[in-house]
């Protein structure tokens, strides 16, 4: 008992002071009262004359109202809007339906005047009336597999409006049935499958269909059973159903349904299918998207074959726009589906029908209860930049959050509320948002504004003693005449204009005086710092609370701060003269400080680039000296190479040399080839400082012999001959090898050869006999 009266005097507590918000301005850049007001929700304006001191930016007078009355600002200067509430309409909620319009929420009319980030909260009421009307519209699917079912809901006439009558005076019931879309690959497009898609051993069978409205809305009970008594079964090919393009076609075409403006509004869909949904018309080349508009023709949806089916967005939109709650009466096979569908359908239930549909009433029954008794509040068309939090009060209560607020288990006649907290993070024109309930006609309408301007009270001269009589006060500050500039309008411009005045008080066209001083006639006059010191420069770009801390003193206290930098008093040094000036932690063992290559800061080296701490002994990063000394070792000990003519002077000074037999000396030994070829052995040791060595050099040097001109010639001429020689024969035997191919080949040609033994009948003798007539023979 002890622990709960505790729990309740600690509650008042939360709310008033222990939870309370601080109330903080952070400002930003303020030049005006409208500056201030927009910077935050708790900073306020002083309009208080004379409230600002001389050198003190306008800026000061915006802060929290706490802190501008702590420094001598009257409460009655003090300019901060706060939020105002205006109830525009607010009927009473109705106990009863009577006829008229009933009001389920109260009020309906509301208008906000906010400033920016400031919450205001109003309380919203609700109270289910007793007797409300209720429009049920039963859609059915009419495939083949449902035919057991048809015959049962041919039945349900008179069970259902048993049982809505238990609920309330004022029910009607509709009918309307659905299949798919006439068209491949969702249904045989056969001439005779299209007249009669049922099995050849149904006589009772009606062509196929998308979606036909059957009955309208109507209380009379004969009429539901005579249109349901002429349903006949129909069918398809595939087994997901088109129920979404009959669900859509239902809420849309409201004046063919029926639906009454004062009626809670459901559609009992029962099914033993899934659904198809957006982007399936595809696959029967339907690429047109859902426009969500009503094509009903004859009672028969047109568009059926032309329009893609909706999608569970779009669905979910129409639905909740014409306040309708389905109610999906589904198989067991299929129950999975829809409550994963009903998740993003507010304000729907999901129930299992049995084999053959016989508990549908007591489904709907049962789906209708726990929808009407769940109060879900939501909002439609939030303007940008602002916020809305509902917090339900009543017993079964949900959290509270930014997109509904629920109450569950909620009775006929029994008043709950909703603390409804609204913020514009912005300033905004008038603009207007609905607050209402989930699958309930009654609406709030917000009307919102914001307060983003100061309404001082100022003097009405126009030339004030306070501007030099210059220039008029608004809301404390002054607006000078053309021609004049400064806080006071005591800058009078002259030939110059006000810009090139301006330009003259910001360094490299940064912010005028560094935002810490005003210009005044082109110089900048710095303003007092938090501290009570001034800044200060040409710019005020200095000043001297702002250096570095050492044990959470300035400049640990061992220094003064000078323009952001700290001027070390005698025996201390470091950025926050945090150290006593000392050399015994740089000290090397040859008594150096660091050995001449870093500063001892802080009784610590500061080693020159590549040097390494402690002490800056080695040079990790420094290139290797036994190829940087070469040239000087070569010219000290052997009088050689590039820098012979000038080696005193060039290497005299950072290298002390000699020359010996063995090295005595500790560390790397370096190995060179010199310039003339021969390989120098030495050792160096730095010195003191970044260029200074003690070298040994060895005094013999390792010179290869040189080369016989006279065995390089001979050996050359002797390989040219050879290899001319062994050319030669190479192409002398190429071409005999090419020769003897070609005989080769000529002999076997030969051999193959024949010859005609016929004489030419073309061929004559060359001889010639000629007879001589004088001729005797004597």
């Amino acid at each position: 008992m002890d622990h709960y009266l505790l729990l309740l005097l600690l509650l008042p507590l939360s709310r008033n002071g222990m939870c309370q918000q601080e109330e903080v301005c952070s400002k930003s850049v303020i030049n005006s009262c409208s500056d201030c007001i927009r910077s935050g929700p708790y900073c306020a304006w002083c309009q208080q004359l004379n409230f600002t001191k001389a050198g003190e930016q306008e800026a000061v007078r915006c802060d929290t109202q706490a802190q501008l009355m702590g420094r001598g600002c009257k409460e009655e200067e003090i300019i901060s809007p706060v939020n105002s509430l205006t109830i525009m309409k607010e009927d009473p909620l109705s106990v009863s339906f009577d006829h008229g319009e009933p009001v389920q929420m109260s009020p309906q009319q509301i208008n906000l005047k906010l400033r920016p980030g400031l919450p205001t909260t109003f309380r919203v009421s609700f109270r289910r009336a007793e007797g409300y009307p209720v429009d049920l519209y039963y859609l059915m699917d009419l495939s083949n597999s449902m035919k057991d079912d048809l015959a049962n809901v041919k039945e349900l006439g008179q069970d259902l409006f048993a049982a809505l009558s238990k609920i309330t005076e004022r029910a009607q019931i509709g009918f309307g049935a659905f299949v798919d879309k006439t068209v491949l690959p969702y249904t045989n497009t056969n001439k005779e499958k299209l007249e009669r898609p049922c099995d050849e051993s149904d006589n009772q069978c009606q062509a196929a269909f998308g979606y036909r409205h059957v009955l309208r809305m109507t209380p009379r009970e004969d009429e539901f059973k005579k249109k349901v008594a002429e349903q006949f079964i129909s069918g398809n090919l595939d087994s997901p159903e088109g129920s979404l393009d009959a669900m859509m076609q239902a809420a849309v075409c409201g004046n063919k349904i029926g639906w009454r403006n004062s009626s809670t509004r459901l559609i009992v869909l029962t099914t033993d299918a899934g659904f198809h949904m957006a982007g399936d018309g595809k696959m029967a080349g339907i690429l047109e998207p859902n426009d969500e508009q009503c094509h009903m023709d004859n009672n028969l949806y047109t568009k059926s074959n032309e329009m893609d089916y909706p999608s569970v967005g779009q669905l979910a939109t129409a639905l909740e726009r014409n306040n309708i709650q389905p109610i999906f009466a589904v198989t067991k096979n299929v129950e999975s589906v829809y409550k994963d569908l009903s998740k993003m359908i507010p304000k729907s239930e999901v129930g299992v029908l049995s084999s053959d549909s016989k508990n549908v009433v007591q489904l709907i029954e049962t789906a209708y209860n726990s929808l009407s008794s769940k109060v879900t509040v939501t909002h439609d068309n939030l303007p940008d930049n602002v916020r809305v939090v509902y917090t339900p009060i009543c017993v079964h209560a949900g959290p509270a959050g930014d997109r509904t607020g629920v109450c569950d288990n909620v009775r006929v006649g029994q008043n709950i509320s909703f603390d409804v907290t609204v913020t514009a993070d912005s300033c905004m024109e008038e603009k207007s948002f609905t607050i209402r309930p989930l699958g309930i006609k009654d609406t709030l309408t917000v009307t919102l504004s914001t307060k983003c301007e100061c309404l001082c009270k100022d003097p009405t001269d126009k030339a004030h003693p306070l501007c030099s009589n210059r220039g008029s006060v608004n809301c404390g500050i002054c607006s000078c005449m053309d021609g004049y500039v400064g806080q006071t309008c005591e800058c009078s411009l002259g030939n110059k204009d006000e810009h090139s005045l301006r330009a003259s008080c910001q360094r490299q066209n940064d912010t005028e005086c560094e935002g810490r001083g005003d210009c005044v006639c082109g110089r900048c006059q710095c303003h007092s710092t938090n501290q009570g010191s001034r800044y200060h420069g040409k710019f005020c770009e200095c000043d001297d609370e702002h250096c570095e801390n050492y044990q959470n003193k300035l400049c640990g206290g061992n220094g003064d701060c000078k323009c952001g930098v700290c001027k070390c008093f005698p025996g201390f040094e470091g950025s926050a003269c945090q150290c006593k000036v000392s050399e015994e932690g740089c000290r090397t063992p040859n008594n150096t400080v660091c050995y001449g290559r870093g500063d001892c800061k802080c009784n610590r080296c500061e080693c020159k680039d590549g040097y390494q701490r402690p002490q800056c002994q080695t040079c990790l990063g420094c290139p290797d000296p036994c190829q940087t000394k070469l040239n000087c070792i070569e010219c000290l000990g052997f009088d050689s190479g590039p820098l012979k003519k000038n080696c005193a002077v060039a290497c005299g000074e950072n290298i002390n040399y000699m020359m010996v037999d063995n090295f005595a000396l500790p560390g790397k030994e370096c190995q060179q080839k010199d310039s003339e070829g021969c390989w120098i052995k030495f050792k160096l040791e730095q010195l003191f400082g970044e260029d200074n060595y003690t070298a040994e050099i060895q005094k013999q040097r390792d010179c290869p012999e040189p080369p016989s001109v006279t065995a390089i010639i001979a050996g050359s001429l002797a390989a040219v001959a050879f290899i001319g020689i062994i050319l030669l024969m190479l192409i002398k035997l190429l071409i005999y090898m090419k020769d003897l191919k070609e005989f080769r080949k000529f002999e076997n040609e030969k051999k193959k050869s024949k010859w005609a033994e016929a004489d030419n009948p073309l061929f004559q003798n060359a001889t010639t006999t000629v007879a001589n007539p004088t001729f005797t023979g004597e």
